[in-house]
Formats: structure tokens, sequence, C-alpha cells
């Protein structure tokens, strides 16, 4: 297959600074890097890797284009579950909490500031 790897995902904000806050304060990745556009934004790192864009809208603007269909979720992998657990609670932002019958993984469910959906996957306690 000539794809082998997802490279970023990229969410047009109304606040660009809220969302960068909440995936740098609560979920833990790292501001890096961003080239020199012509419009504001941040970029988010996991690892070595720029996995969210951020982008600030114009102000008035509700959508651009025709969107990007019916995207539910962004999964991310981690560890430290109790942590992200009290983050989340400390930040007073309802989550949900799943377990995956399969195998145990335990997944917590939290939308950013923009509302996006992610799902937080933990290994089985």
């Amino acid at each position: 297959m000539p794809l082998d790897a997802l490279q970023h995902v990229n969410i047009r904000c109304a606040d660009a600074s809220a969302s960068r806050d909440f995936y740098v304060d609560v979920i833990g990745l790292k501001e890096g890097y961003r080239p020199p556009f012509n419009f504001p934004g941040h970029w988010l790192y996991l690892g070595d890797v720029a996995v969210i864009h951020l982008v600030q809208k114009p102000p008035g603007e509700t959508r651009k284009g025709p969107g990007s269909g019916e995207i539910d979720h962004v999964a991310f992998g981690g560890t430290g579950l109790d942590e992200m657990r009290a983050r989340l609670t400390a930040s007073g932002l309802a989550f949900e909490e799943k377990v995956v019958p399969r195998d145990g993984i335990i997944q917590l469910f939290v939308r950013d500031p923009e509302g996006v959906k992610l799902e937080l996957n933990f290994p089985a306690a």
C-alpha cells in the first residue's frame, strides 16, 4: 500500500489559543515549530510528529467550504489513565469512560473547545 502514516489532523478554530491550551495543558501534546504561514495557528506535537494543526478562523467564518464529511472522532493511545482522569476532572471537563469488551482497553471520550470528540485509549487495568 502506498500510504504509510497518518500525518496530522487540521482543526479550524474560533479560538485557536483556547484549543492550544486544551491540547497542551490537558491532553499533554507539546507546541512546536510551525512554518511561517500568513495566517495564525499552532502545531501540536506527539513526540516528533505534529499530529494536530490548529488554524485560527477569520472573524465571522462559520464553515469553510463543504467540510470534511462525517468524521466522528480522533483517537490517541496513551499511558497514565489515572493522571488523565485527574487532568480532565481538574479542568472541569465532562468525559465519558468505556471499556472495550474484546481486550479491556479503557477509553475516555472528551470534546475539545471546538467540539471535536477525542477518544483517549489506555491499556487494560
